[in-house]
């Protein structure tokens, strides 16, 4: 007998987002760890990388406010409504080199809660969420400013200390966190590097 999938029964985080206007229960997870680690600032440049289905940049756009700049990236198109201060590109959010980025950046803030498609597959999973990550951490290598800052999800695994190496060499301080609202059975955690090193 096949078990429940436990993500699909919207709960109480699920509601409360979309009655404030957002299209995912993940907005709080942004939501805490910019509390607890003071990521966003009025004025910031910020770029969301997999940045459907719209929350995190919503989020961030609000926080950053009309002198920020915010640009948001995914392979599929965005449907929640951004206001004018973003900028939402429909293309690979992995393009070190695209024209979009130098347009764009340098960037204060990078974000990705970008997670595969699960397979089932526990050991393929966790891979494809690693590989998410490092190429996330190529676009904050090449586009974040000096002092800027980085968050990514991972799904915890024997790779995890991998993926924290190059962030360790690159920022000065390097912080592991579980937002209260991950769902309890997930291995989501999410990595947040602050203070980016020039050079």
């Amino acid at each position: 007998m096949r078990k429940p999938n436990p993500y699909k029964k919207p709960d109480v985080h699920t509601r409360a987002a979309k009655q404030q206007g957002f299209p995912a229960r993940s907005v709080f997870k942004l939501e805490e760890i910019d509390k607890r680690c003071r990521l966003l600032r009025q004025g910031q440049h910020v770029v969301d990388l997999g940045a459907a289905p719209g929350s995190w940049s919503m989020y961030a756009a609000q926080v950053i406010g009309r002198g920020g700049r915010l640009l948001s990236i995914d392979l599929d198109p965005l449907k929640s409504t951004m206001g004018p201060n973003v900028t939402v590109v429909q293309g690979d959010a992995f393009d070190v080199a695209s024209e979009v980025f130098a347009e764009h950046g340098p960037f204060d803030v990078v974000l990705s809660d970008m997670a595969p498609r699960t397979s089932g597959n526990r050991d393929a999973d966790q891979w494809r969420s690693f590989e998410l990550v490092m190429r996330a951490i190529d676009v904050a290598r090449a586009h974040g400013k000096p002092d800027s800052s980085f968050v990514a999800k991972i799904f915890m695994s024997p790779d995890y200390e991998k993926a924290r190496a190059p962030l360790r060499e690159l920022y000065a301080e390097v912080r592991t966190l579980r937002p209260e609202t991950v769902r309890k059975n997930s291995i989501e955690v999410f990595l947040v590097a602050l203070k980016k090193r020039a050079g």
